[in-house]
């Protein structure tokens, strides 16, 4: 009866080993305890310790459980599902995910009865998990051939630099503290590589993109993205949690996009902010770094690359004590640079300065600067109504979006303050009627708004490598040069590349339509005039448009001709 009691308290796997004759029970009671205190699973335990031979406890369980063994050798291990579960886990319970497939996570595991690893990985991945039956010995091996596998990609990393990072989450007092300290030295390592590659070459946003078999990290640099490297798909996981971590963001949250920040001190006087963002794709989250140099928004007006005119109808209009300053473009033209470069010359310890922003890019000391929260209620004409009680002096709201924030600016505008903002059209005249189109008055456009700025971002032309490009004179004036240009001796340069830039090209520079509105430009809204209209009356007014502005640039030498025709489509 005690025998009976004893045998009862052993797990099925141990059980069977006993009735098979395989093992005594007393021995197997002994190797239960050891396992369960050195936290191993029972079959690594007895392998280990050379109890029993990995092939036969293989066949006593596939005969016990019925379930058919599985010869991992012959799989290709860069199918494995490893970027589903942390390598803590792997190694904890000894079990590999072989593959998904719809809802259904494949576990290959040595003993089918270890129901903590399946209900871990359950857990932690949201599907439903099935053993996979496999040799003890075969098993371990392939885990640390996988793992290896995986690092062995990363060691190109191996700078002792890269040690010395300090990369952690943005300081932000309303978020609680995290632990970033996750060890995973290959996978901080790379991080940190990238994250310092793309911050030397002057790159503006790092993707990090999971696809079926491989993991691809891209640059944008100058407008232009680049592979930069790759890595095994195994890691997609680790990397996506070390960049959540650090972000603030759930790592267990894998269905719903998430937004967060983070900082890298590369020295004690200098930091750089990343913008972080996850979407989830087919097969993994895809996290795209924004880089937040505070510097390019201290460069000053005079790098970027508006002509004396417009340098100079800008200046004097944001020195106006109210009327509303509106800069138009797509996305990643620069709109936030120029916006931010206008606010650093107004902010004086005599103006009171706030904004809205989703989200703020760059910390400015000495303005009051506003993320803007739909979630809670906190819009952007919400924060403007807020702005407006507390004496400001000049406004800068993000992005003109509904009629109501377009209605609550223009009101400011018209009541004694400044007021900056961004909209997305493709020129100065469009923006005009846009606002008409989102509901705002004729009148009060005419009356409010001062200066409309529409931009782009060209590459800016490698001066070691430039070299110049024979066009014929019927080629320049299709493009849209003047006779008169083309008597004076038009040189248009080309892109070579060397050693000092990327494909020819090194930095950028701005294309500017810089255009007043006049008090005819203001008789033709209030007529009901079209952008055609405006554009024309622009045009009679001296004010060159995106594309003249865009081939006085090719005149000057600073970018291509090609370059041109990529950033202002007609």
């Amino acid at each position: 009866m005690a025998i009976a009691s004893s045998a009862f308290r052993l797990s099925g796997l141990a059980r069977r080993l006993v009735a098979d004759g395989v093992l005594s029970e007393e021995d197997a009671q002994n190797a239960q305890t050891a396992a369960k205190e050195s936290q191993q699973a029972l079959v690594s335990y007895l392998v280990n310790e050379k109890i029993l031979d990995s092939a036969q406890i293989a066949k006593v369980a596939s005969e016990e459980f019925g379930v058919p063994l599985f010869d991992i050798r012959t799989m290709n291990l860069q199918m494995a599902a490893m970027d589903l579960i942390q390598e803590k886990l792997i190694r904890q319970h000894n079990a590999l995910p072989l593959y998904k497939h719809g809802k259904r996570l494949y576990v290959a595991v040595s003993d089918p009865t270890n129901l903590q690893a399946l209900d871990e990985f359950q857990f932690n991945t949201g599907l439903n998990t099935y053993p996979v039956l496999v040799d003890e010995h075969q098993l371990s091996a392939t885990i640390e051939r996988s793992l290896a596998q995986a690092e062995e990609q990363l060691d190109e990393f191996d700078d002792a630099e890269l040690d010395d990072i300090d990369l952690g989450p943005d300081d932000d007092p309303t978020q609680d503290n995290v632990d970033t300290n996750i060890d995973d030295t290959p996978v901080v390592r790379f991080i940190n590589g990238i994250l310092t590659t793309a911050i030397k070459a002057g790159a503006s946003d790092i993707h990090f993109e999971p696809y079926e078999k491989k993991y691809r990290v891209r640059t944008r640099i100058d407008g232009i993205l680049h592979e930069n490297k790759t890595a095994p798909i195994a890691l997609a996981g680790r990397i996506s949690a070390r960049l959540k971590v650090l972000s603030r963001l759930n790592i267990a949250e894998r269905r719903i996009p998430q937004d967060g920040r983070m900082r890298l001190k590369l020295s004690k006087s200098k930091a750089i902010d990343f913008r972080v963002n996850t979407c989830p794709t087919l097969f993994g989250e895809k996290i795209v770094l924004r880089i937040l140099d505070p510097t390019s928004a201290q460069l000053g007006i005079d790098v970027l690359g508006y002509e004396p005119d417009q340098k100079k109808l800008f200046m004097d209009t944001m020195h106006n004590p109210y009327g509303m300053i509106l800069v138009t473009g797509p996305t990643g033209s620069g709109k936030t640079v120029s916006l931010y470069t206008a606010l650093n010359i107004l902010n004086t310890d005599d103006r009171n300065i706030s904004t809205a922003e989703d989200p703020a890019e760059i910390s400015l000391p000495g303005i009051n600067q506003v993320n803007v929260n739909p979630a809670v209620g906190l819009t952007f004409s919400s924060a403007l109504k807020a702005f407006l009680r507390q004496d400001p002096d000049v406004i800068m709201v993000g992005e003109i979006r509904d009629l109501e924030t377009a209605e609550i600016a223009i009101k400011a505008a018209q009541t004694g303050h400044m007021v900056f903002s961004t909209l997305h059209t493709n020129d100065a005249p469009q923006t005009l009627t846009r606002l008409v189109n989102m509901g705002v008055p004729p009148f009060n456009i005419a009356s409010a708004v001062s200066l409309i700025i529409a931009q782009r971002l060209a590459r800016r032309l490698c001066s070691n490598c430039k070299a110049p490009e024979e066009l014929p004179t019927e080629v320049l004036l299709e493009e849209g040069f003047t006779q008169a240009q083309i008597d004076e001796g038009v040189t248009v340069f080309k892109p070579v590349g060397c050693d000092n830039c990327t494909a020819g090209y090194k930095g950028r520079v701005g294309i500017y339509q810089v255009m007043p509105i006049s008090e005819e430009m203001g008789r033709i809204i209030m007529e009901g005039g079209n952008s055609m209209t405006l554009g024309d009356q622009a045009a009679k007014e001296g004010i060159d448009d995106l594309r003249a502005s865009g081939l006085k640039k090719v005149a000057a030498g600073l970018t291509g001709l090609e370059e041109v025709n990529r950033v202002i489509k007609e």
